[in-house]
């Protein structure tokens, strides 16, 4: 026997398009997101007790990536997309069920007059509006493994971006937005296949395309432009 899963809830990020966001959760804390539960769900109940946990997991839906068939390997855009892995393996979010898992921060609860409790989080790594299944506590004493090892992925260090950053561009962006707008940036958003030194790639973020060009580790910006989309509540 089994049951179709119902979303409870939906998270709001600054991130329109896949482009740009993290490859995992926690990397960039200063990234700011909304859990806004659906009306069935908004039941402040529900959420009792949670107040007293540091972190939370998100269990969701690869909403943007739904296909009706699946694949035993796939190629991880972390080893250039020209090698194969078992999907099990992988991060991949082309998998037979598609779920994804994330940890992040809880920063806070809101109570908000319509839209019910609202969970304030930090360090995610979804789509804006990626539907929730479930939300359970992060637990330490169980969840943290200091000792674990990371497969094929450990010897790919992230090199950090120098960003170049035009302060005529930068005051632009939002204050509160530019600080996780440079660490996203410096993180390198291009998938691995990608180091055209030519191209002007361009990202989706709180309302705003950045554009910018990366030649030997610097990464440069050359237009912010608004885009009419809204920021996370």
């Amino acid at each position: 026997m089994s049951k179709e899963l119902n979303i409870i809830a939906r998270i709001r990020t600054d991130f329109p398009t896949k482009f740009g966001i993290p490859r995992q959760s926690g990397l960039i804390d200063d990234l700011k997101a909304a859990v806004v539960f659906e009306p069935e769900y908004r039941n402040a109940d529900a959420l009792r007790g949670l107040e007293g946990f540091s972190h939370i997991w998100l269990i969701w839906e690869f909403s943007a990536a739904l296909r009706d068939t699946w694949s035993p390997t796939v190629r991880p855009p972390r080893l250039g997309g020209n090698k194969r892995m078992g999907v099990f393996a992988t991060r991949s979010p082309f998998r037979p069920n598609p779920l994804g898992l994330s940890s992040v921060r809880l920063d806070s609860i809101e109570l908000d007059p319509e839209l019910g409790p609202i969970l304030h989080v930090s360090g995610a790594d979804l789509l804006d509006q990626t539907p929730i299944f479930d939300i359970k506590p992060y637990l330490p004493y169980t969840d943290c493994h200091p000792e674990a090892t990371g497969g094929f992925i450990e010897p790919l260090v992230d090199h950090e971006l120098v960003v170049d950053f035009p302060e005529q561009w930068l005051n632009s962006i939002p204050p509160q937005r530019r600080q996780a707008l440079v660490r996203v940036l410096a993180h390198d958003p291009r998938p691995s296949y990608q180091k055209d030194p030519q191209r002007i790639y361009g990202l989706e973020f709180a309302g705003f395309e950045i554009k910018f060009t990366v030649l030997d580790k610097v990464l440069t910006v050359c237009e912010v432009k608004q885009t009419g989309t809204h920021p996370v509540p």
